[in-house]
């Protein structure tokens, strides 16, 4: 199966948060097509590589609703990813994220009724 899907992601530093977009990967968990916004890796590096970084998340959107996630990066190669138990969870997460109708409360399960007990008859 190859299925991407369009993320956006925050990397926290102490005082500011640096925001981006790419492409993950439900295969293998890589995001690829990293994009920064107002950010210039090539003359200040990865965000991670900052000494007041503190972590990454990523977010996956349908309409109004979201589902969170964390995003580990490599300093070393440079890419971002979910680790395996992370895409797990993801996964099941993002079915009902995509599976729900938009807007549309969850229907209570009515329960059947019990069968009376048969009456007497009056003689």
């Amino acid at each position: 199966m190859d299925l991407k899907l369009p993320i956006v992601m925050h990397d926290e530093l102490t005082e500011s948060v640096i925001r981006s977009t790419g492409m993950l990967d439900l295969a293998s968990g890589e995001i690829r097509s990293v994009t920064f916004e107002d950010y210039d890796q090539d003359v200040r590096g990865l965000p991670a590589e900052d000494e007041n970084y503190e972590f990454t998340s990523g977010t996956l959107s349908n309409g109004k609703k979201e589902v969170e996630f964390r995003v580990e990066v490599d300093v070393v190669s440079g890419l971002y990813s979910v680790t395996p138990s992370e895409l797990l969870e993801l996964k099941g997460r993002a079915a009902k994220l995509f599976t729900a109708v938009p807007g549309a409360e969850p229907t209570s399960v009515i329960e059947p009724r019990k069968p009376r007990a048969p009456s007497k008859a009056r003689r």
